[in-house]
Order: C-alpha cells, then structure tokens, then sequence
C-alpha cells in the first residue's frame, strides 16, 4: 500500500505479532479497531486506531480562539 497512514497486513502482523490473517483481524477487532479486508489480509489506518483509542483528528479548518476575539 502506497500511503503512509495504511497499515497492511505484513505491519499489522509484525504489530500484533500474529501469523494468520484471521488471527490479526480478531486482535484488531478485539480492540475496537476496524479493519478492511484485501486480497492480501487485513488492514487497517492510522486513523482508524486512533479513533479506538479514543484520539479524534483535528479538522484542518478548527482554529483555536480566545476571549480576546469577543
């Protein structure tokens, strides 16, 4: 896979430390963490395990403001 925010099978499985395909899908599902599934097993992106980790991205558009702007 070519973007850096997806993580294929083969990273997945040396994250989990899992073999099998099946194996690594219900350690990711275990965690609340989706995951595809590709002709090459399993993946998932970083987004998505930050989403179950409880993380939220930032949208690019959600600027910080102070009292002082009133």
């Amino acid at each position: 896979m070519s973007s850096p925010n997806v993580l294929s099978c083969d990273d997945l499985r040396a994250i989990t430390g899992y073999q099998r395909p099946a194996d690594i899908e219900r350690c990711c599902a275990e965690q609340g963490i989706k995951v595809f599934r590709g002709r090459l097993g399993p993946w998932t992106t970083i987004d998505l395990i930050n989403q179950a980790g409880g993380l939220t991205p930032q949208a690019q558009n959600d600027d910080s403001y102070t009292p002082d702007i009133l």
